[in-house]
């Protein structure tokens, strides 16, 4: 369902409570530090109707992991799959009022309203809530997931009884009774895992202390859930336990207008970052911190973080309240969503959900890592790191794929196995690649950390490159084929010569051989040691840069396209006329193979390239490219309408660009695909900045070189943003009067602005230009 709520430029607010938008609201509510998510369900619980609530909390990069089964079996098909878990709810407090138990389904709301800042990174909430009974209370809460201590959460939660005395009890509980939602027949939703998934190995209670200690199945990891609470008045403590969950109880003698306060920290540590020996004591140990602390100051360093992040990455829009809205939610969400720490990444649905069960996919590099590398570049390497501890598990998925050298990163994955069990749509994706240096790239030109190039990225570079060797060959006419492959289109799969595999294929090996070539001029010291490492033969570079030289890129002159592989043009065109509109989308509704033999796209595929590739072609290329897969693709995928705004804007179908960058912006929070509810969807998140900056800030880099051609939409007054460029800060605004580039911080730097070189320095921070 769609929901709409009052346009606030800084917070998404809520002024009723309704049972109907519940699932929906859990996930936009949600809160998340990278590591920690935590939905939007209210201390308390839910106990509204079946299928209208997910009371979920994970943990990016904690998994089980299950054999996949196959009816029929064959080589090399994945065999695991990893799956995010549904942890332990440490959140849980329950409030009575005498024998009364305050539920928002019962009783009166007199006034609710709930609240998420993204200043200030709180969810706050105010009700005033009549009991069956008649009593009266105001109940006030403040939840925060720490940005400075990955391990942590606090909440804040208040009662006042409004013209009563009398007894109140405040039950919190760590409850280790949860288990993941199921996917049923759509994969995009839950995991397949029936049952706990967790199993109690042990418990510890202490007054104000209660932790329970679990270990998955399979994956053999070990997990600490454990809370504490402070309680500013007067009161009865008591425990219990009861199996896996663990209750603790303060009992209160209120008083008509006195608040009761209690604050409770939560934390999860988990054998992945710590020796499992360790993480009681760990958990202890940080409780007792954040205790120290308090609220208010875990409340000030949180505000503190977030000022930081948005005076690099905010984006200002006049014009457009809704819009305006949608953007900063989405910068928002991808920030609680990203794994920072080198060892974790970015899931499709972030730490909100369990949609497509909490895996990475391609979706981090182009489309989400441009947003971090220009606002928060040191994420950016975090995710570039990401890649290189999964090096040695993409090396091992190679020699299974029959490869003698290289490494093929997995289609999806959280820990570097691939997991993706449909291959066609999945491992067939060798794109996958690709993209990966495509980033690494994309982050060598803007930062020109050589230290990361050396630690790290050339041997991504070169082990990645050689598969492009092993999959390809030189055709009768001597040029390189890449056969039996998928594209970004998942409605056209297992093709020969997919336009966008071979132009990235392309790129990446040039760019591999230039490295490697680069390190071994400049850096003759470390070569010997990153060759050793790759076991790089004689004449390797020289066969990378020949593939590259004679890469077969497809294009059909009668038509002036580039055509999306070998055989999409010689198919006949869905009939989108008489699909009726329940229909979509068309993998729920069809068999893969009667999708397959058509021209339709699920998403951008050669649109794509035009970005990513953006000064291989003309401009007439890119208006009839555009032209030919607007019409023959659905935008099933969420991933694609920020890449349609984006070279529409490019061509000059402003209108086109406006509607299809509105359809990305708002797509949560309108619910425009109507499975937000099992979680947000990071990629179209990102592709809200990309819209602006690349879109209508007609931003590119070419050869190392930033370029800028802004338009102004009309529905707006101006528009700024801001990117980060070798250790400097720049901002963009635009306006009708022209383009104002300000440096905001460091060093003097040097772009295009429509074709013309521009450079500013401290002295001259400021450009006007028309």
């Amino acid at each position: 369902m769609q929901h709409t709520y009052p346009l606030d430029a800084w917070c998404i607010r809520e002024t009723s409570f309704d049972a109907a938008s519940n699932f929906l609201d859990e996930t936009l509510f949600a809160l998340g530090n990278g590591y920690i998510g935590l939905r939007g369900t209210p201390e308390e619980g839910y106990a509204g109707p079946a299928g209208t609530s997910l009371d979920g909390t994970y943990l990016n990069g904690f998994y089980e992991s299950e054999p996949i089964q196959y009816p029929e079996n064959a080589y090399g098909l994945a065999r695991n799959n990893q799956f995010m878990l549904n942890v332990p709810n440490a959140k849980g407090i329950v409030l009575w009022v005498g024998e009364e138990r305050f539920d928002l389904l019962q009783g009166h709301l007199e006034s609710y309203e709930r609240r998420l800042d993204f200043r200030s990174g709180l969810l706050q909430r105010e009700i005033v809530w009549q009991a069956p009974s008649g009593r009266r209370l105001q109940v006030r809460s403040r939840r925060l997931v720490s940005f400075a201590s990955k391990h942590l959460f606090a909440i804040e939660f208040t009662v006042t009884p409004l013209g009563f005395d009398g007894a109140l009890r405040l039950e919190c509980a760590v409850d280790g009774v949860v288990r993941n939602l199921e996917a049923g027949d759509d994969p995009r939703v839950g995991s397949a895992t029936t049952g706990p998934a967790l199993a109690l190995t042990g418990t510890e209670l202490a007054p104000h202390f209660a932790a329970l200690q679990q270990r998955t199945h399979n994956s053999g990891f070990t997990l600490v859930s454990a809370a504490a609470q402070v309680i500013d008045v007067q009161h009865i403590f008591a425990q219990r336990v009861e199996g896996s969950r663990l209750v603790q109880s303060y009992s209160v003698d209120a008083r008509d207008g006195q608040a009761v306060r209690l604050v409770k920290y939560g934390c999860y540590y988990s054998s992945r970052d710590h020796a499992a020996d360790e993480l009681m004591a760990r958990s202890r140990a940080e409780l007792e911190a954040a205790r120290g602390l308090g609220f208010d100051q875990l409340a000030a360093q949180q505000e503190a973080y977030l000022a930081d992040f948005w005076a690099q990455a905010d984006v200002e829009v006049a014009g457009d309240d809704a819009l305006q809205q949608g953007i900063r939610f989405n910068q928002f969400h991808l920030l609680q969503s990203v794994g920072r720490d080198g060892k974790t990444n970015i899931s499709a649905k972030g730490v909100t959900g369990e949609g497509y069960e909490g895996h990475y996919f391609w979706d981090t590099e182009i489309y989400i890592f441009p947003f971090f590398l220009y606002n928060k570049p040191e994420i950016a390497r975090k995710l570039l790191e990401y890649r290189y501890a999964g090096l040695p598990a993409a090396r091992e998925r190679a020699r299974q794929m029959s490869h003698a050298k290289g490494a093929l990163y997995p289609w999806r994955t959280i820990a570097g196995e691939e997991c993706s069990a449909y291959f066609p749509a999945g491992t067939a994706q060798y794109h996958i690649n690709a993209d990966v240096a495509y980033s690494i790239k994309q982050y060598m030109d803007a930062t020109g950390d050589d230290a990361y190039l050396l630690q790290y990225g050339a041997e991504i570079l070169i082990e990645t490159a050689r598969i492009w060797l092993g999959i390809g060959s030189y055709n009768r006419a001597g040029a390189f084929v890449i056969n039996e492959v998928t594209g970004p289109d998942e409605y056209t799969a297992l093709v020969n010569n997919n336009y966008y595999t071979n132009a990235m294929a392309k790129l990446h090996m040039q760019f591999a051989a230039a490295a490697a070539e680069r390190i071994e001029r400049d850096y003759p010291q470390e070569w010997p040691r990153i060759a050793a490492a790759v076991a790089l033969a004689d004449g390797e570079l020289e066969e990378l840069r020949r593939a590259a030289d004679a890469m077969l890129l497809p294009y059909d002159a009668a038509l002036g396209i580039h055509p999306q592989d070998d055989s999409f043009l010689d198919k006949k065109v869905w009939d989108f006329a008489g699909t009726p509109a329940d229909k979509y989308p068309l993998l729920l509704n069809y068999h893969p193979m009667v999708i397959y033999r058509h021209q339709v796209c699920k998403q951008a595929d050669v649109v794509l390239a035009l970005l990513l590739l953006s000064e291989q072609f003309t401009l007439d290329d890119k208006k009839r490219d555009f032209d030919y897969y607007e019409a023959v693709t659905t935008h099933d995928s969420s991933l694609s309408s920020c890449i349609f705004s984006i070279i529409a804007s490019e061509v000059g179908y402003a209108g086109k660009a406006y509607d299809y960058f509105m359809e990305t912006a708002r797509l949560d929070l309108d619910n425009t695909h109507g499975n937000t509810h099992y979680g947000v969807h990071t990629a179209a998140m990102a592709g809200t900045w990309l819209g602006v900056a690349y879109g209508f800030g007609g931003m590119r880099v070419v050869n190392g070189e930033v370029r800028f051609a802004p338009t102004l939409p009309k529905q707006w007054q101006h528009y700024q943003f801001r990117i980060h460029l070798h250790g400097s800060l720049l901002q963009v605004r635009v306006s009708p009067g022209g383009t104002q580039y300000t440096l905001l911080r460091g060093e003097a730097l040097a772009f295009r602005h429509r074709g013309v070189p521009v450079t500013i320095t401290p002295a001259a921070p400021v450009q006007e230009l028309a």
